[in-house]
């Protein structure tokens, strides 16, 4: 089964549109579809045209309610704070990033990351999608001695050790990877990531 995972999209309709054009079993849309929720029904019309489900969960720009009608309008399978099983495989989603200056619409503090993750800690094979990253990784470094994960999220990894883990939201960190003990992470910013399982 193959997945393409993407995120950080933020209105950009010919990323969509290539995005799109990959061939997938599921799309799964990890957040920042939009920009403080403006664009949405732009990119929507495109990821209607996928050839597979789609799976979508709000980033830090979207709140929850947005995504959930968003997902009704478009007939896309919402995917924050919920586990769905493939090819053997538990894939859990949770959208929202950690506090920002910014105030956008979907940002969790760290105990909400962490009431929410606790539940998944047992499932085996994990693949976990999340809109933020772990704190100090390259997955969440936007410049020198700039890092802005959460240490919640790289807690459960370390903890927990899923198979694999795909996140957004640090643009700078779009393509970068890392091994974490077992497990393999990327960034997959809105070039996006297919992954085979």
């Amino acid at each position: 089964m193959k997945i393409l995972i993407f995120s950080d999209i933020h209105g950009d309709v010919r990323a969509v549109e290539r995005l799109m054009a990959t061939p997938a079993d599921v799309y799964v849309a990890a957040g920042d579809l939009a920009t403080f929720s403006r664009g949405l029904d732009k990119v929507g019309p495109i990821l209607e045209q996928a050839a597979a489900p789609v799976y979508v969960m709000p980033g830090n720009h979207e709140s929850e309610g947005e995504i959930v009608g968003f997902c009704e309008k478009y007939k896309f399978q919402f995917f924050h704070n919920r586990v769905v099983e493939m090819a053997g495989y538990h894939i859990a989603g949770l959208g929202y990033s950690n506090i920002t200056p910014f105030h956008t619409p979907g940002e969790y503090g760290e105990p909400d990351f962490a009431e929410r993750l606790a539940p998944w800690s047992e499932l085996k094979p994990l693949v976990l999608i999340c809109h933020c990253p772990p704190l100090n990784t390259p997955l969440d470094r936007a410049g020198e001695a700039q890092h802005y994960g959460s240490p919640t999220i790289r807690r459960f990894i370390e903890e927990n050790q899923p198979e694999w883990f795909f996140c957004g939201h640090i643009h700078e960190a779009e393509g970068a990877s890392v091994t974490m003990g077992a497990t393999r992470g990327v960034n997959v910013g809105k070039r996006g990531y297919l992954v085979e399982l």
